[in-house]
Parts: C-alpha cells; sequence; structure tokens
C-alpha cells in the first residue's frame, strides 16, 4: 500500500500566504475530495505538491512512500509515483499526443516500451474514453475542447499509472455525457495501488467518482472532513453555513 502524507504545509505567492497549514494522509484504494469555494487554495495544493515553481512551500512537509517529495524536482516527483491532471491543460504544437505520451512512459518507468506495444495499449485508452481515433496524430491538445483536453489529461494518468494523482478540476468544461465517461475510467483505476486527491468545486462530478474522504478547504486550511454528508450539505446549502457553524470568514480571491 502506498501513502502520500502531507503535514502542516504553507505555500505562498509572491510574498502572499495562500495554504496556511495544511495536513492530509491519503492511502492508495482512497480517494479524498478537497471541495471549497473560489480562492480558498485548491489549486495551489495541487501546484506546490508538483513543485511548480511559483509556489514558494515556506513550511511543512510532504512524503510519498516516506520519501520527502518537497526535496525533488518535478521529473523526480513524477518518477516517485505522482500525477498531476492541470486544471487548463496547455498546448504543445509540434509535437503530437503519442509521442508525447511515450516519452512521459519511458521518462516516469525508465523502461524503453516499443512501439507495437505501447500503440495497443495507448489505443485501448483512448477507445475507453471515446475520443477521436485520430488523437495520436494531433499535436498535443493544439485545437482541443475544452472537454477534449480534459479527457487528454486522464488517458496521460491511464497510460502511466502512477501511485498517487492530483485531479484539478477534471469537472470544468465537460458535458454531461463526458463527465460520466470521465468519472467511470477514474474510478477504475483506484485500487491497492492506486489513490488520488480530487480538487473540485461541485458535486456532480463525485456522482461519478465516489470518495472515501471528503474534506473542506476554507482559507488556506482544511477545515472540516468527512464523508458523503459533507456533499449533501455543500450541494444543497453552498458554502456559507460554514462561516456560521465554524465561525470562519473568507473572500473568494484567484488562488
Amino acid at each position: 500500500m502506498a501513502k502520500l502524507e502531507i503535514i502542516n504545509l504553507h505555500v505562498e505567492i509572491e510574498g502572499k500566504e495562500i495554504l496556511k497549514g495544511v495536513n492530509l494522509s491519503v492511502n492508495s484504494g482512497e480517494v479524498h475530495a478537497i471541495m471549497g469555494p473560489n480562492g480558498t487554495g485548491k489549486s495551489t495544493l495541487a501546484s506546490a505538491l508538483m513543485g511548480h515553481p511559483k509556489y514558494e512551500v515556506t513550511a511543512g512537509e510532504a512524503y510519498l512512500d516516506g520519501e520527502n517529495i518537497l526535496d525533488m524536482e518535478v521529473d523526480e516527483r513524477a518518477r516517485a509515483g505522482l500525477f498531476l491532471a492541470m486544471q487548463y491543460p496547455a498546448e504543445v504544437p509540434g509535437v503530437t499526443n503519442s509521442d508525447f505520451m511515450r516519452q512521459a512512459v519511458r521518462a516516469t518507468s525508465g523502461k524503453d516500451i516499443g512501439l507495437f506495444e505501447f500503440a495497443v495499449s495507448y489505443e485501448k485508452q483512448v477507445e475507453e474514453l471515446k475520443m477521436r481515433p485520430d488523437l495520436a496524430h494531433r499535436y498535443l491538445n493544439e485545437g482541443f475542447s475544452g472537454g477534449e483536453r480534459k479527457r487528454n489529461e486522464i488517458l496521460q494518468l491511464k497510460v502511466l499509472k502512477p501511485k498517487f494523482a492530483i485531479l484539478d478540476e477534471i469537472d470544468s468544461g465537460l458535458d454531461v455525457d463526458a463527465l460520466k465517461i470521465v468519472g467511470e475510467n477514474v474510478s477504475s483505476l483506484v485500487n491497492s495501488e492506486f489513490g488520488c486527491i480530487l480538487i473540485t468545486h461541485y458535486q456532480r462530478i463525485l456522482d461519478h467518482i465516489k470518495p472515501t474522504n471528503v474534506h473542506i478547504m476554507i482559507d488556506g486550511k482544511i477545515v472540516l472532513s468527512g464523508g458523503q454528508e459533507l456533499i449533501e450539505k455543500i450541494d444543497q446549502n453552498g458554502y456559507l453555513w460554514i462561516k456560521d457553524e465554524l465561525g470562519i470568514d473568507y473572500i473568494e480571491e484567484d488562488q
């Protein structure tokens, strides 16, 4: 069983503190949903764990199977088994989707996978995600719709097979059918060797990816943890009840 542990994590951007002491422990086989209003630090957590240079860790620790990932470069974190499905995947003109994925497999696994073996596996995953069959020959995310980009992130997840995935708002830009397809594909991956952190504003993705744990983040901290009951309460009442119930105030910002 793999374990991702975050201890008292503080992160700032350009001198402004965003994360103010995040504690979270995730085991393989678990899905931890992190919910909260805009600007409370959810995406900052994802980017900081993956090593984005814009985000400065000022205190705290983060371990993947006992190894301190904060001491690692981004590529080392990926090889250790950490994966980030980005909220806004970038275009990479001139690099085909299949070439990118084959090189990513080589880089993270250290194995030189054969072209035929890779193509068979890749095409199977494309079919399961109900993506266009010409995807392999298109440049990475160039001309892709928002929904295609999000499905492409999940395609990368399925091909790379990391220990832990951080899924940052994979539901944005997806219509009802695509949401169901993405949800079912992510759910099928959860097992004794894989777990994930699912960051979202809304309840709808959680109809298809059932979380084992639910956390509410406000003002850079996880202020509540529970289960399905938290999802239902947020779906019915939004987040304003937290302000009254816990005495926590917050202002939505872009974080």
